[in-house]
């Protein structure tokens, strides 16, 4: 897990993304996540050596030949390793090769790359939950169906090639 301290620059450019694109269809937040959301592109970009952020509906950054959707939550604390990391159900049949992970501090002052896999392992690996049940690992009333892994059982950003 990666933390990063946020740019100023940074808030500026995701407000703007933000509002360019208003509330997307399915939002779990009903678009309050986008300035997040977009952070959690920006954090992620610098933390690799290259890529390039695309925004198309299948995929944020295109590193090399990866075609790389970035999933973020908002925190009010540092995250623990065994913290949930989740993909709504909605969005598998996105056609991106991985997923990124992270998390940004509700004062947006403080992100976390919390690690990638492949889109193929992370369903093989991931937990099914339904929209209204309990998380049994942090009792969450999951608000959407998804598919749910700790963060550590992800891959450090670092190894990512």
């Amino acid at each position: 897990m990666k933390e990063i301290d946020i740019k100023k620059e940074w808030i500026e450019e995701a407000n703007h993304k933000s509002e360019e694109m208003g509330k997307l269809n399915n939002s779990i937040t009903y678009g309050k996540g986008n300035i997040s959301g977009f952070l959690g592109e920006i954090i992620t970009l610098h933390s690799l050596s290259e890529g390039e952020i695309c925004n198309t509906y299948d995929f944020d950054i295109l590193y090399g030949d990866k075609k790389l959707d970035v999933k973020t939550k908002r925190t009010g604390v540092v995250p623990k390793d065994y913290y949930d990391c989740s993909v709504a159900s909605y969005n598998t049949k996105q056609k991106c090769s991985h997923y990124i992970f992270t998390r940004i501090l509700n004062d947006l002052t403080k992100g976390w790359v919390l690690g990638w896999m492949s889109k193929k392992d992370y369903f093989n690996k991931a937990r099914l939950l339904k929209k209204g049940e309990q998380d049994g690992n942090n009792g969450f009333i999951v608000k959407a169906d998804c598919y749910n892994l700790p963060i550590n059982k992800l891959h450090p950003i670092e190894i990512l090639k």
